[in-house]
């Protein structure tokens, strides 16, 4: 249960905070400018009344998490640093000769405490209400937006090679039990075929026969046998195999990919960051501007532009924010040129004919339209199809095509040859006009502020990689990260 944490008992050793932390440590600002009493407020829920020995302070709890964001280190380390680092003890509200928790501690309060606890949004609107009353943000503000990858704690198996790693751990773990009445031998043989359905048939012989001689019931076996079943199930709904279910493969640049969860961040151009969201890792960017300028205007902004790449400028976007908040962010390439079927060179539309010339001077003989589609949601509000522009299609002669002399690379066989244009949405042609503005070059500036941000979140406050496993851990670490890097960045403007 909670006890009363206002009293604090006076130390004879308590001097040494006076000699040791100077008076413009960040720690003693942290302690004399913040006020972390909403922390009790926020968890009280989560502890019994009257029953239960006195808990650990929440308060303290919740800066150990802090001081395991600016220096990244195992729950152990963390405390051992604790007991003996005077300034660790002062932030905490130790004495100086005070222990400190067990380290299973702090596990069980990021488990249990904080479960159900949306740690991300309370943290972020107690910091931004913090920076707005001391001056540091204006109300009325600009956002700049982005995403950044998190990786996940354990790697990724493709479903063979995991099929394999815990068969060999299902029959090590069975060699103490080799004797009279079990014998290796009695298992089914595994065969060196790498074809995956002829796998998952031996691993379910395996799982059958341990079962039916009784071995599967011996706890070391048991837990092996679980973990392969669990696989066999994963498999009919994933394309990998991973300990940390809620991460997703996602790219990070053309050829390149990671395992884990995307942030999503909102910040103003002052480094604060006002809104934020974790995902896993195949997670689509642009889906995320209308909930971060939401969220930040729920934190009391009131946000004049969202700047981002060209991610961000997809047609819902711009409808959506239209007349409240302008975005600033380039058109995609592709829709501003068109996506084009073939070569890109010689085709030109002829505006006598109304269609179009390839470059052997062919005219098209007939034109399809694809008619505009809208994103469409399932029951849950994912988005089930995108939006996609409406698009012209024009045919050419095949016969033609085949006897061409400039074929090559432009006629790749086939019944038909195609010149696809994307017709730009009225959206789209505004935003490019946008564009050509000094407003829209000038705000587009600010675009790389948030970049030394996110390698600040990643590399320096623990965010890089889930410490556990699930969203639920990576949201955690995301929310206490950024908490951190907001409070550091109000100490640095308030001194």
């Amino acid at each position: 249960m909670l006890g009363d944490y206002q009293q604090t008992r006076l130390s004879e050793y308590a001097r040494i905070y006076d000699i040791l932390i100077p008076r413009d440590h960040i720690f003693r600002r942290m302690n004399e400018e913040i006020d972390f009493s909403f922390v009790r407020k926020e968890l009280q829920d989560k502890y019994s009344v009257g029953m239960g020995r006195s808990a650990e302070d929440p308060v303290r709890m919740f800066k150990y998490l802090m001081l395991k964001a600016m220096h990244p280190a195992s729950d152990e380390d963390l405390v051992k640093r604790a007991y003996t680092d005077m300034s660790y003890k002062f932030f905490l509200g130790l004495n100086p000769e005070d222990d400190v928790i067990d380290p299973s501690l702090l596990s069980k309060f990021r488990r249990q405490r904080l479960q159900d606890v949306d740690l991300l949004s309370l943290l972020i609107s107690k910091s931004v209400a913090m920076a707005i009353a001391k001056g540091i943000i204006k109300r009325k503000s600009d956002i700049i937006v982005d995403a950044t990858h998190e990786l996940a704690k354990s790697i990724a198996y493709n479903p063979i090679d995991y099929l394999r790693k815990m068969v060999g751990q299902i029959l090590k773990a069975c060699e103490p039990f080799w004797g009279e009445n079990f014998h290796k031998e009695d298992l089914p043989a595994c065969g060196k075929d790498s074809d995956i359905e002829v796998m998952k048939e031996y691993c379910q012989a395996l799982i059958d026969s341990l079962e039916g001689n009784g071995i599967a019931q011996v706890p070391a076996v048991a837990n092996k046998v679980s973990l392969l079943k669990e696989g066999l199930e994963d498999m009919e709904h994933l394309s990998h195999i991973s300990k940390d279910k809620g991460a997703k493969f996602g790219s990070k640049g053309p050829g390149k990919s990671f395992f884990g969860y995307k942030a999503h961040i909102g910040m103003t151009p002052e480094s604060i960051v006002v809104a934020a969201s974790v995902t896993s890792g195949e997670a689509s960017d642009g889906d995320y501007l209308v909930p971060l300028v939401e969220q930040a205007i729920q934190n009391g902004l009131e946000v004049e532009s969202a700047i981002a790449d060209a991610a961000y400028a997809g047609k819902d976007n711009l409808d959506a924010l239209r007349d409240k908040v302008k975005v600033v962010a380039p058109v995609n390439p592709i829709i501003t040129q068109g996506h084009r079927n073939g070569i890109d060179s010689g085709f030109h539309y002829n505006k006598d004919a109304d269609t179009y010339m390839c470059p052997a001077g062919e005219l098209a003989y007939y034109k399809y339209y694809s008619k505009e589609r809208p994103r469409t949601y399932d029951a849950n509000g994912k988005t089930k199809r995108s939006y996609k522009n409406a698009q012209v299609s024009y045919f050419f002669d095949v016969k033609k095509c085949q006897e061409c002399p400039l074929r090559e690379g432009c006629y790749k066989g086939g019944n038909y040859k195609t010149y696809t244009v994307t017709i730009l949405s009225d959206a789209h042609k505004e935003q490019i006009e946008f564009e050509k503005t000094p407003e829209f070059k000038q705000k587009m500036k600010k675009r790389k502020r948030i970049e030394p941000l996110n390698a600040h979140l990643k590399n320096d406050l623990g965010m890089k990689q889930n410490i556990s496993y699930g969203i639920e851990s990576m949201t955690m670490q995301t929310a206490v990260a950024i908490y951190m890097s907001n409070i550091q960045k109000i100490m640095k403007y308030k001194g």
